[in-house]
């Protein structure tokens, strides 16, 4: 067995770089400035030092050594699993705080974005509901074709899918909706450079599209599938995309009416806030196709739960955008 000196002797020289890397980041986290480089040296020298504890204690070497060895892990499992806790609270502050912060920040922004998606989407479906034929000056054959069979009630299929995607599983739906949605965001988001007259269409566009599909639908008679399929990330999906919109108008902001400051520092200020949108919008998004992708193709559950469960959704939404983090400065 190996003599405890001759232990020391051969460790001593990673303990003391344990110690002197610990001292560092001890006084960068008082300081509250980004972590070096060297953090990525903690998990190998954590396994290595929680091996050598092992050792002296199986050993039963002194407890001094074996004290000093457990402080030096202890310290090391704090600068681990501690920042991993703060990563986990800031996303707790994002969600809670900054970005419904931001968005109430910019009401007037979401609320005109609220306008050309909604707002088109509403006048569309009625027009399509009470004049069908309308849809195929939207969309052409195939895609209305599409649409009809995804909806079909007479069809025992899954709900909302082409017949290309029937044999799909459930989690490569999910990271279809996924592309699919965030697709949608980043375009109408990053229209707003083109002084927000990409934003405004995409938000005319979608606008069009989903409300013609639902007048259309309703009036042929797929009503019910259709919208016990669409009622549970509605409230998730729809609002992202004016969010999206919402974002991306204040790029347009910027760029139309920098105020006293030059267009390039307009774009970093209302950035600063668009992206904090952008952010949240991308996690609604995530969330939608996940109640997409798992709940709203399910036959098994009936219609009314279906729309229970939709409206749950949007009365959470709405109180959560209108309500969290009302009484906290976002910084």
């Amino acid at each position: 067995m190996i003599k405890q000196s001759q232990f020391r002797q051969h460790n001593q020289p990673t303990w003391e770089h344990c110690e002197q890397l610990l001292n560092g980041l001890d006084a960068i986290r008082k300081a509250d400035r980004p972590d070096p480089s060297e953090l990525i040296k903690l998990p190998d020298l954590y396994s290595e030092l929680c091996q050598q504890l092992s050792l002296a204690q199986s050993r039963c070497y002194s407890l001094d050594l074996i004290e000093y060895l457990q402080n030096l892990t202890l310290r090391i499992h704090d600068h681990l699993y501690r920042r991993k806790f703060q990563l986990g609270n800031k996303l707790l502050r994002f969600l809670s705080i900054e970005f419904p912060h931001a968005l109430r920040m910019h009401w007037r922004a979401f609320a005109l974005s609220c306008l050309m998606f909604f707002g088109t989407m509403i006048v569309i479906g009625t027009l399509c509901y009470f004049n069908p034929d309308l849809v195929y000056s939207i969309m052409d054959e195939d895609d209305i074709a599409s649409m009809e069979y995804m909806y079909n009630p007479a069809d025992n299929h899954v709900l909302g899918r082409t017949r290309k995607q029937e044999a799909s599983s459930r989690v490569l739906m999910f990271g279809f909706y996924i592309r699919n949605n965030t697709g949608i965001g980043f375009q109408t988001f990053a229209g707003g450079i083109l002084a927000g007259i990409g934003t405004a269409f995409y938000l005319v566009y979608n606008g069009l599209v989903i409300g013609a599909v639902s007048g259309y639908l309703t009036q042929l008679g797929h009503g019910t599938p259709f919208w016990s399929f669409v009622s549970g990330h509605s409230a998730f999906e729809l609002t992202a995309i004016v969010i999206s919109g919402c974002a991306g108008l204040l790029l347009a902001k910027a760029i139309i009416f920098p105020g006293n400051h030059t267009r390039r520092q307009a774009l970093y200020l209302q950035g600063r806030s668009a992206v904090t949108l952008i952010c949240g919008a991308a996690l609604l998004f995530i969330a939608a196709a996940a109640v997409e992708g798992f709940w709203s193709p399910m036959r098994i559950i009936a219609p009314i739960f279906k729309y229970a469960f939709g409206i749950s959704l949007w009365l959470l939404l709405i109180a959560y955008l209108t309500f969290s983090g009302r009484n906290t400065h976002a910084n």
